[in-house]
């Protein structure tokens, strides 16, 4: 749908839930609407302050989630999370007032190291039973509820595969922790208010090394993350920076977001939907051409370097027939094809796709085979050109013109036939002359024909091959006097 606007994310620098709240919460999001909601929510020791701030002299939104004594955490301690304490009696001491949620989303405001409870203190260990009720009890749309019970469910996930317990076992300690339920519901009342109607995310840009946890000193990604990666088909980017850029809670939520929130009905009802607002997995895909209206900016609190920064933007895709889009056409960002190529039937304006490759050791015989298998894959055009390449190595450019729904299987014929690695895609617009198929009367028999009209109205007749090599060999004729004829 070219008309749509899309919601795009872009986590370049990490990703948390305080983060991209802030981003929403800057692109448009009404933070009248998310302090009303905030007032109902059933949990104590809370209030959310929403202020501008600077990141590498950028002008950001901060939200942050201000505890009390009673519930504050350490999550910002650099020392601690990664490990650079001067004793061990400091580690201890840190130890007694920090833990970090290395299996769900207890990120405060940036991440996820929540003030440790003890059984017999003042909060209990959370299930997920407990996070429906708090959730059932708060003022708030029925799409921003079900969407913030997906995310809590993506975390349950992701915290049982890491303990090796079922999800009905597993207990939010860290997950059910204020700051974390606040982030949570927070993301999901801004993505319910702005309602995009297709969502697409960026890779996730992750940091390197180890993180402290109370598990231990664990990689980076942690557990929870690297589950949510690799469950929910997000892809993550490897940084060079050294530290932990993507929170479960991050991670959480725009896996959440890139499905179905509005429906609460059977994963296959969910799947389609998400195929609908094109949010699938597999569709993780800026448009080609696209006019950007609006952008929102989410900063994080960690000391890292490069500061931590969530952009959300408001794009609507520029058709590539549009007055306003450019005359040179790029190649579709990370997957897939775009544009409307048809077949023969074309119009003016009609756009196709050339994949072109250098190689320079298959054979004449392959690259022919090549040939014939694209054609009879329904390839436009192909044809292979000597060229040299470096050190003066003989070899051929191999070129597929072909419609955007045909790539994919031309990719494949070209990478299983011929010894390429590789392949460049070029998109291109061209004219196109209104054609038909006639048939026509010959001295040696009916003929099919191509009947194509010029743009002054004259028309002109070109033979089929197939038919006339069909008529000369019949006649016992040169295929020269049919073309003529």
């Amino acid at each position: 749908m070219n008309d749509e606007r899309i919601l795009y994310i872009e986590a370049n620098t990490g990703i948390s839930g305080d983060m991209l709240v802030a981003a929403l919460l800057d692109l448009g999001a009404p933070a009248d609407r998310l302090r009303k909601v905030m007032d109902t929510l059933p949990v104590d020791g809370f209030e959310i302050i929403i202020s501008r701030k600077k990141r590498a002299g950028i002008d950001v939104c901060d939200f942050e989630v201000r505890l009390d004594h009673e519930h504050e955490n350490n999550d910002h301690d650099m020392e601690y999370l990664y490990g650079h304490l001067k004793s061990g009696s400091d580690l201890a001491a840190c130890s007694a007032q920090t833990t970090h949620d290395s299996s769900g989303s207890g990120y405060s405001s940036d991440s996820g190291h929540v003030h440790a409870h003890s059984d017999d203190g003042g909060h209990s260990h959370r299930t997920m039973s407990d996070i429906r009720d708090i959730l059932s009890k708060t003022e708030m749309t029925a799409g921003a509820r079900s969407l913030a019970l997906r995310i809590f469910g993506i975390l349950a996930r992701a915290e049982a595969q890491a303990h090796g317990v079922t999800e009905d076992e597993v207990h939010f300690h860290e997950v059910g922790a204020v700051d974390s339920i606040v982030d949570i519901v927070a993301a999901a009342v801004c993505v319910d208010e702005l309602a995009p109607e297709r969502v697409v995310i960026s890779p996730l840009t992750e940091g390197t090394g180890t993180v402290r946890t109370q598990h231990g000193i664990l990689p980076v990604p942690v557990p929870a993350v690297a589950n949510i990666v690799a469950d929910e088909g997000l892809i993550l980017r490897q940084g060079f920076m050294q530290g932990e850029y993507v929170t479960p809670t991050g991670a959480a939520i725009v896996a959440a977001i890139r499905g179905d929130w509005r429906s609460e009905g059977t994963a296959d009802a969910q799947n389609a939907q998400a195929v609908l607002y094109g949010t699938s997995k597999t569709n993780d895909c800026s448009p080609e051409q696209y006019t950007i209206e609006k952008v929102g900016i989410g900063g994080g609190k960690r000391a890292y370097d490069p500061p931590s920064m969530v952009r959300a933007m408001w794009l609507r895709e520029v058709p590539a027939h549009s007055d306003s889009a450019s005359d040179m056409c790029g190649e579709k960002h990370m997957t897939g094809g775009c544009g409307t190529g048809n077949k023969s039937g074309d119009t003016d304006g009609a756009r196709i796709c050339r994949l072109e490759t250098d190689i320079d050791d298959s054979t004449g015989e392959e690259l022919g085979r090549v040939m014939e298998l694209c054609y009879s894959a329904g390839a436009r055009e192909v044809h292979f050109t000597p060229i040299y390449m470096k050190k003066n190595r003989p070899a051929y450019e191999l070129v597929v013109i072909t419609d955007s729904e045909l790539i994919e299987r031309m990719e494949q014929i070209l990478f299983k036939e011929t010894t390429t690695i590789g392949i460049r895609r070029q998109w291109m617009d061209r004219t196109v002359l209104p054609r038909e198929s006639v048939t026509v009367e010959t001295p040696y028999g009916e003929m099919q024909a191509k009947k194509v009209t010029l743009p002054d109205g004259e028309t002109r007749i070109y033979p089929e091959y197939e038919s006339a090599v069909g008529l000369a060999n019949k006649n016992g004729v040169a295929l020269k006097d049919i073309m003529n004829c």
